[in-house]
């Protein structure tokens, strides 16, 4: 992943509503909602929520898919899994290691 690509996902992730959006979708897996049922679960405004719609998706963090009359987005979980990888590439010096536990 290029420094850029993951600068504009951590600004898009950097909003109190993108992130629960983003997290709803990765707990609805491939499938995917419908806009609508994106903003009924998290109570967001459609107007609102089509911004931070549009914003995780210029991000490469939700992809859209027409399906019917409905818009049915998903966390792109290959941008994901990029973005962890780039966050985590050098941890603890290339050691394998685990978090400390409290």
């Amino acid at each position: 992943m290029q420094t850029n690509d993951v600068l504009a996902a951590l600004a898009a992730l950097a909003q109190e509503s993108r992130l629960a959006v983003f997290r709803l979708l990765v707990q609805a897996g491939p499938d995917g909602l419908a806009a609508s049922k994106i903003g009924e679960q998290l109570d967001i405004a459609p107007s609102s929520l089509s911004f931070h719609l549009k914003e995780l998706t210029h991000a490469k963090l939700l992809t859209s898919k027409q399906d019917g009359r409905f818009v049915i987005y998903s966390a792109d979980i290959q941008t994901m899994n990029g973005l962890i990888g780039f966050l985590t590439e050098n941890c603890c010096g290339g050691i394998p290691c685990a978090p400390k536990r409290g």
